[in-house]
């Protein structure tokens, strides 16, 4: 299915689904794409005809939903299979934000994850690290691995394992 396909299933009432389809077209064009469609500002959708505050709504729970779809993928308790997994869990998480963050998701000695905590929060370009603090909360939960994450202002996240012995 194309984004505007997707969107016009979601954005769909009643059953003119070529209104819909219009609709989805108009908005993917206006705000430049599908991600920024769905971060878009309530009233910015709102003002676009054919959409109310109900669709408005749909449109800006899809984020949330994603996020929680991808968070739940890798629970407390649940072992870590592959870097894809971490790299879409901390995607779902941190991708998104408007400002940098460093977290550490810490692993016990069988990579079960024990806990995702957001560490250190910075500015739109930049974050300040405290390597004391990230040692500090691993010990404290007796981590065997930490998983160090950023996000970058362009949308990439950098990775890092640190095993502890």
């Amino acid at each position: 299915m194309s984004d505007a396909e997707l969107l016009a299933t979601i954005i769909h009432a009643g059953h003119n689904t070529a209104a819909a389809r219009d609709l989805a077209e108009r908005l993917l064009e206006r705000f430049g794409g599908l991600r920024q469609v769905l971060h878009a500002d309530c009233d910015a959708l709102t003002a676009e005809y054919g959409v109310g505050r109900s669709r408005s709504a749909v449109i800006r729970a899809l984020p949330e939903l994603a996020r929680r779809y991808f968070e739940a993928s890798l629970p407390v308790g649940q072992a870590i299979r592959s870097p894809a997994d971490t790299q879409s869990f901390l995607r779902a998480k941190i991708r998104h934000l408007g400002h940098e963050m460093f977290c550490c998701l810490y692993l016990d000695n069988r990579h079960r994850v024990l806990r995702f905590d957001e560490l250190f929060r910075g500015t739109i370009d930049g974050t300040s690290v405290y390597p004391r603090e990230v040692v500090k909360e691993a010990l404290a939960i007796n981590a065997a691995a930490v998983i160090l994450a950023h996000n970058h202002q362009s949308n990439r996240i950098s990775l890092f394992l640190l095993l502890i012995r």
